[in-house]
């Protein structure tokens, strides 16, 4: 049971002395399964906990098979941001689902279910973030800068990702529960997956919800243009398909908001995710047509490009 999990976690995070190694801590009491590395970094804004945690599959690459492995990475900025509030922000949905998410695959490891493929889960600890101006409500920033994170939460065996994050600061998805985004892929924003639809529909039993994004949307951080939010933001630091999971609502919430969390919200994202991963190690969810991709690149070019900061010297 998912919700569980969902529950438990929430508790253990909303707390002025969390850290990443209580998370860490946690998570070993679920299972000894996992493999767990802390890391905190200090940035100019203060400091925060990279927690990391590789679930093997019984096929996975980290044992010696071949089986895909699935990455997925709670993005936030803070899932605090004391002491200008008080309590669990909005914001923090991202690391409570993806540690979550770990939480039951390390249940079910001591159930004798193991998944194919190795799954790594990826976010960061911080309960005192700063917040950032933004329209049309405020972002939660971060201790540390989009680069770092994504050094720390994008790895370099993820053969695909699932990128779960707060999406409710907006005017342009208005559903309350969670959206995935299209498909992208070193600079191209791709259809999206018709197997991770199918996803959605059984594991939620409703139709599926989708969120639109811009090209602004999947470059970096820091370059001057407007961005929904930081959910693409590791498809620029990787060359492999990068999907988001937005935690919506039907009106603008601030990332900084409190009070704001769903639990029930975030469970259907639990199981979406680890449905996915599920048929993603069997290599029967596919999150992008490789053909048709390759077919694009030899029609107008690779657009890699746009992965990066763009030209020097440009005014922002």
């Amino acid at each position: 049971m998912s919700l569980k999990y969902v529950m438990e976690l929430y508790e253990l995070m909303d707390d002025l002395s969390v850290s990443g190694e209580k998370v860490k801590e946690y998570l070993s009491k679920v299972s000894p399964n996992g493999q767990i590395e802390i890391q905190t970094i200090e940035g100019e804004k203060g400091s925060t906990d990279f927690i990391k945690v590789l679930i093997s599959g019984k096929n996975g690459k980290s044992i010696g098979g071949n089986a895909p492995t699935l990455g997925i990475i709670g993005r936030l900025g803070g899932i605090g941001a004391r002491p200008e509030m008080i309590g669990f922000v909005s914001d923090g949905d991202g690391a409570l689902s993806s540690m979550s998410i770990a939480a039951k695959l390390l249940d079910m490891t001591n159930k004798g279910d193991m998944l194919d493929g190795d799954v790594i889960l990826t976010t960061h600890i911080c309960p005192d973030a700063p917040t950032l101006p933004h329209d049309p409500v405020p972002f939660m920033d971060s201790p540390v800068d989009i680069l770092t994170m994504n050094k720390y939460e994008v790895a370099e065996e993820m053969d695909a990702i699932l990128s779960i994050d707060t999406t409710k600061g907006n005017q342009i998805i208005n559903h309350r529960g969670f959206a995935i985004t299209p498909t992208v892929k070193e600079g191209y924003i791709l259809k999206v997956s018709d197997d991770l639809l199918h996803v959605y529909t059984q594991s939620v039993g409703k139709l599926p919800v989708t969120m639109p994004i811009t090209i602004q949307d999947i470059t970096p951080y820091g370059n001057g243009v407007y961005h929904i939010n930081s959910i693409l933001q590791p498809s620029v630091s990787t060359d492999k398909p990068v999907v988001g999971v937005a935690i919506t609502a039907e009106t603008a919430v601030a990332g900084c908001g409190t009070g704001a969390s769903r639990v029930t919200d975030i469970e259907e994202v639990v199981r979406y995710c680890i449905e996915v991963a599920k048929l993603y190690g069997k290599s029967k969810c596919h999150f992008y047509n490789e053909k048709e991709f390759n077919r694009l690149e030899e029609l107008y070019g690779k657009l890699s490009h746009l992965q990066k900061m763009g030209k020097k010297g440009a005014s922002l």
